[in-house]
């Protein structure tokens, strides 16, 4: 096994600079990226997972990063799916109700974003700055491949920042809403969508929290942080259980920035209940895998699986992980062994089971599989 070597250390809180971190909980040799790959297994990194949590504001925090370039070493988020899909398309609307001439977004991923927005205003510009572009530009759509930071500069004209799904990725959402906060005019707006962490850990979802979400930041410190660069908030919208949908505008003055509750009980209490309940889900799935007679797999390429192997489920009797993105199919889940195959290889098995948890994207999954390919699965 090959471990990382060198971290990048973050032993001060996010929010209030102090060394004072508690420490929660250590996975490790955990994979260092969530992808698929075509890589000898051999070549896979592995790095512990060190949770801590700052007493004084609550804030639960990765205290050991790993290194952008490794972290990020290649795509491997391509919102597939009707819940992607729709959200892309409500979140386009949200973002075009603002009426914008010219926009750049940063981490734009497969550019489903960019795409939506722009066929619904031909007159709107976009430009989307991310390490690692994979989708084709427009006329209407440029890219830039780099990171977005205090040291990024452009010369055109822009009159909203967008981004989804990135600030919980910042290794310091200071820095990162610092950063834009002096790159828009007074005037501009922040358009972004946040995940809504603190749902999402208490329904015990594994996407909450890890390599890349580095921080339990939930919507209630992005709302302080916001009001410490000067941005004021004119539109949030809670978006279903995924997302909290933000509407700021970069101030000319200083804002009134409030006072933050200390969250610590019930954020330590959340983590806590985390860490148990997959601790004893495992250990049930583990049982049901030593007696069954049929067929095992697993659903979900990504860091879904790599969370429940890292609490000890079971392989050896997995055939292989299912996961409906053609971009992860015929790959192996880095980490692991496993190779990818399509749902579709169910059709015609009978009766199997599928180790399912995959957050709030389990409803569409069970659906898409019972009803289009095979009606005899159990899904654990």
């Amino acid at each position: 096994m090959k471990r990382l070597k060198n971290y990048i250390g973050r032993p001060t809180s996010i929010l209030t600079g102090k060394e004072n971190l508690e420490h929660l909980y250590t996975f490790k040799d955990f994979p260092v990226f969530f992808g698929c790959v075509d890589t000898p297994k051999e070549d896979d990194l592995f790095a512990d997972m060190v949770w801590g949590i700052d007493p004084d504001t609550g804030v639960i925090q990765l205290t050991k990063l790993v290194p952008l370039d490794i972290l990020y070493q290649s795509q491997h988020v391509d919102g597939c799916g009707p819940t992607w899909q729709k959200y892309y398309e409500d979140f386009a609307e949200y973002i075009n109700k603002t009426t914008p001439n010219s926009v750049l977004e940063i981490g734009g991923g497969a550019g489903q974003l960019a795409r939506i927005a722009t066929s619904r205003n031909p007159r709107l510009k976009w430009t989307i700055v991310e390490p690692n572009p994979w989708f084709e530009e427009t006329n209407q759509i440029k890219t830039i491949s780099a990171f977005f930071d205090e040291n990024f500069t452009y010369d055109g004209q822009v009159d909203a920042v967008v981004f989804s799904q990135v600030l919980e990725h910042a290794y310091d959402p200071q820095d990162f809403i610092g950063a834009i906060a002096k790159f828009l005019k007074p005037g501009g707006k922040l358009i972004f969508a946040y995940p809504q962490l603190e749902v999402w850990l208490k329904n015990k979802f594994t996407n909450a929290l890890n390599f890349e979400h580095t921080m339990f930041l939930t919507d209630y410190f992005v709302d302080y942080i916001l009001a410490e660069h000067e941005f004021l908030i004119k539109d949030k919208t809670t978006y279903k259980e995924h997302s909290h949908l933000y509407i700021a505008e970069r101030s000319n003055k200083p804002l009134r920035v409030p006072n933050l509750e200390n969250k610590y009980i019930s954020y330590k209490g959340i983590f806590e209940g985390f860490i148990s309940y997959h601790e004893d889900m495992v250990k049930d799935i583990n049982r049901k895998i030593e007696i069954t007679k049929e067929p095992v797999y697993l659903f979900g390429a990504h860091i879904f699986s790599e969370y429940l192997f890292a609490f000890g489920l079971r392989t050896e009797k997995i055939l292989c992980l299912l996961d409906n993105s053609p971009t992860k199919q015929g790959k192996r889940l880095y980490g692991t062994s496993l190779f990818v195959e399509s749902p579709k290889i169910l059709k015609d098995k009978g009766p199997v089971n599928v180790i399912l948890k995959a957050g709030i994207y389990n409803d569409e999954i069970k659906k898409d599989i019972l009803e289009n390919i095979n009606p005899e699965v159990t899904f654990w």
